[in-house]
Formats: C-alpha cells, structure tokens, sequence
C-alpha cells in the first residue's frame, strides 16, 4: 500500500471512529453527524481502493459513481447500489435544516459502514 492509500486509509478511519462515537454517545447523540461520517468512511476507503488500483477517483461524494469506477477495475468488487445510493442521501440529507436522522438511521448508517468497511479494506 503506497503513501497515499494509506493517508486515504487513516482519513477513513478517522470518520468511522467519529461515526462510532456519534452513534454510541449516552448524552445528546448526534445521529445526523453519525450518518454523514459513515457516508465519509465508505466514500475514502472506496477512493483509496481506485487509487491503490491506479485509477484517480472522481470528484464525487456519490458513492454509486464511485461503485460503477470501482466495478470496471476491481472484479470481485459488487456491493447493492440501493444501499450505496441510501448511503449517499442519508449523508446529505441530515445535514440541513428540515431533516434529522433517527437512531433508527444511524443504525442502519454505521452498520451498513461497519460491513462496507470490512469489505473494502479487505481488498487493500
């Protein structure tokens, strides 16, 4: 893993410790920002899987676009786009007035993270 996958990588890791202390904090939890660093974590590690494989990734926070480049360079790689999609929405959706992400959306935020997770650092 060269330097910059591995800076991808500890930015990633940042965000899913920051989503992990959002999602389990006992006091005032903040849901919203627990979905937008799940959302973060997935987004870096997949960006750190492209360049490891010698593709720029785009310049997108949509992690189906990022999915569709992932497929055309790493074979074993496929992941259902309605939750990469759902993941995309919930990081944006929360983050703005109208709109408050649930424990409920947090749950599935993280835990979608925590497998997407495994999985992509499982091919760096």
């Amino acid at each position: 893993m060269n330097r910059t996958v591995r800076q991808w990588v500890r930015k990633a890791e940042g965000d899913f410790t920051s989503a992990l202390r959002e999602y389990r904090a006992r006091k005032a939890p903040n849901h919203d920002s627990a979905c937008f660093h799940a959302q973060q974590c997935v987004e870096k590690l997949m960006k750190a899987v492209l360049i490891d494989r010698r593709v720029v990734p785009a310049r997108t926070h949509n992690l189906v676009d990022l999915h569709h480049m992932m497929r055309r360079v790493e074979p074993s790689w496929f992941w259902d786009e309605r939750e990469l999609n759902w993941l995309s929405r919930a990081a944006v959706t929360y983050r703005y007035p109208g709109n408050t992400a649930t424990r409920r959306h947090a749950t599935m935020a993280v835990g979608l993270c925590r497998r997407l997770r495994e999985r992509l650092l499982g091919l760096l």
